[in-house]
């Protein structure tokens, strides 16, 4: 399929109101070619997804332009940082701030995560008041399904605000009034708003799963994202909902096994390669393309972890960055024989295109091979080669600056987990730990026997090693004491670089608890990110978030 038939470029054409104010009794001819009237334009049935498409765009921001939701949520975690390079990488201290849980309430992070999901929320609802009011006429039989599709992918918007800041105002119309100030609106609020959305809408859109419905919220993705809410429930509001995620899970997973169309893959590497559109594990996408995607930092992890040495290695078109990497402590965390841990991280000694070894050209390893380690002196300092480096998408050859991997927001796998973890906390371990073992099935092909999980495992506490482990200290910590870690580590091991570790960390009670690397606990109140100063500046019904 073409991935243009969903987000074309940049964005898509804002579809106008333009009111012909005429001095004289003259009929101006309009010859913009740049711009749609609102009154001439009637969007036939293949012509909706490109109407719907300029409210999928801002997921691509929101997610992955500089100091987005990627780095809020795993960057703040205890998977991988972004540590001062001989070659850079401090920039204010603005990454170290992350990592230490120090980010103020003016930091990048902070507001454009507000910034570009109110952008979708403000799009979505667009679409859906040019619909309903007659300003795009839409045929009948189109309309309701065009507006439960736009109701679910503005609950997305609204699930990564709940998550990131919990306490966000609620603006569900276009047609507001000129100096409207939205009031703000509790955590629970938001969750009971997003939670009606999609239990209202999902009915509404089609279960279809096809090249036609890629990309889009169709019936699977509105339950992967109710499954979501319902699994960090206790989190948002206080009270767990662990049978409802189970039991939405079990409706997705029977229609997995009844129609084939959803499925794990083989192996995990091929969700992540390069035009993975193809891919059954994928229930919902966010296209990437990089002839279409126009944005330079749209899809640029490779440009961030990669050692500028490594432009030789896969031809890219542009030299490297060389900053973020693992840490330590949670690669020590795998089994040396997972196949997650060999395909996601580039390790060790890295050669050119044509097999030649790279030999440094920056600080201490001049003139020696270029060969990642899992070692790292500190948040504040390092050399070229410490850190494994990230890899799960497959970086392909001659590449640009930007990615062509789509980014699998929903996958098959986290569907299955989803279920486990609700059986888990249920008390059914032993059933939880039968799912937990046929996902790790695929990561021991070479040895079938370790991916055996058992019940009693998964109630067991965690393996990590947590403490302070950086050049100026050290702290032992560990990770026993953690309820059901073990299911934590298999999250970790499953999702890691999957945009999601900082809010499994927080449901696990880890995020504002545990030491690791050069992060030491900075408060409970760490849990959510701060209200813009930007926002509550201009808006006086807007409170800080407590802490703040």
């Amino acid at each position: 399929m073409k991935k243009t038939n969903h987000y074309i470029g940049h964005g898509m054409i804002a579809l106008l109101f333009i009111p012909l104010l005429l001095a004289a009794c003259t009929k101006l001819k309009n010859d913009s070619y740049n711009q749609i009237i609102a009154s001439e334009f009637v969007p036939t049935s293949s012509e909706l997804p490109a109407l719907a498409g300029a409210a999928y765009v801002d997921w691509r921001g929101l997610l992955l332009q500089w100091n987005t939701v990627y780095r809020a949520q795993e960057v703040s975690g205890d998977q991988m940082l972004t540590p001062a390079r001989p070659n850079g990488w401090v920039d204010g201290g603005v990454y170290r701030r992350i990592h230490e849980h120090k980010w103020t309430t003016e930091d990048d992070i902070v507001i454009n995560i507000w910034t570009r999901a109110y952008q979708g929320i403000t799009n979505c609802n667009r679409i859906i008041y040019q619909v309903q009011s007659g300003a795009i006429p839409v045929a009948e039989k189109d309309t309701a399904a065009l507006v439960a599709e736009m109701k679910l992918l503005r609950a997305s918007y609204y699930w990564i605000l709940c998550d990131i800041y919990g306490n966000v105002p609620i603006v569900d119309r276009f047609d507001v009034p000129a100096g409207f100030l939205p009031k703000q609106n509790t955590r629970r609020e938001v969750y009971d708003f997003i939670v009606n959305d999609l239990l209202a809408n999902i009915p509404r859109v089609t279960d279809e799963v096809s090249t036609k419905t890629y990309g889009k919220f169709n019936k699977w993705a509105g339950l992967a994202l109710l499954a979501k809410m319902y699994l960090n429930a206790e989190v948002y509001t206080g009270t767990p909902q662990w049978d409802k995620c189970q039991a939405v899970c079990d409706t997705i997973i029977n229609f997995a096994v009844s129609s084939g169309k959803i499925a794990l893959e083989p192996n995990q590497k091929n969700v992540f390669v390069t035009n993975n559109e193809n891919s059954k594990e994928i229930i919902f996408a966010l296209p990437f393309d990089s002839k279409y995607v126009n944005e330079w930092n749209s899809f640029d992890i490779h440009m961030q972890t990669l050692q500028p040495e490594n432009q030789k290695t896969y031809n890219l078109q542009f030299s490297p960055w060389g900053g973020v990497c693992a840490v330590p402590q949670f690669i020590n965390t795998f089994d040396p024989e997972d196949s997650r841990l060999l395909d996601n991280y580039i390790r060790g000694q890295q050669f050119t295109a044509t097999g030649d070894s790279i030999f440094g050209t920056m600080g201490a390893y001049v003139g020696k091979p270029l060969a990642y380690r899992n070692e790292l002196p500190g948040v504040d300092r390092s050399e070229e080669v410490d850190g494994f480096r990230l890899g799960k998408f497959e970086i392909a050859m001659n590449a640009t600056n930007r990615l062509s991997n789509d980014w699998p927001l929903f996958r098959y796998a986290d569907i299955l987990m989803m279920k486990a973890e609700s059986l888990l906390r249920l008390g059914s371990a032993d059933a939880a730990a039968a799912i937990v073992t046929q996902v790790r099935q695929r990561a021991f092909k070479l040895n079938p026997a370790k991916a055996l999980v058992t019940g009693a495992q998964l109630q067991a506490g965690s393996i990590y090693d947590y403490g302070l482990r950086n050049h100026l200290t050290s702290t032992f910590e560990g990770g026993a004491d953690i309820r059901y870690g073990r299911f934590l580590d298999e999250l970790g091991w499953e999702f890691n670089q999957e945009a999601r570790r900082r809010t499994d960390m927080i449901r696990f009670g880890v995020f504002t608890k545990k030491s690791w690397l050069s992060h030491a606990p900075n408060g409970d109140y760490r849990a959510l990110y701060p209200i813009p100063k930007t926002e509550i500046d201009k808006n006086a019904n807007l409170k800080p978030n407590p802490g703040y």
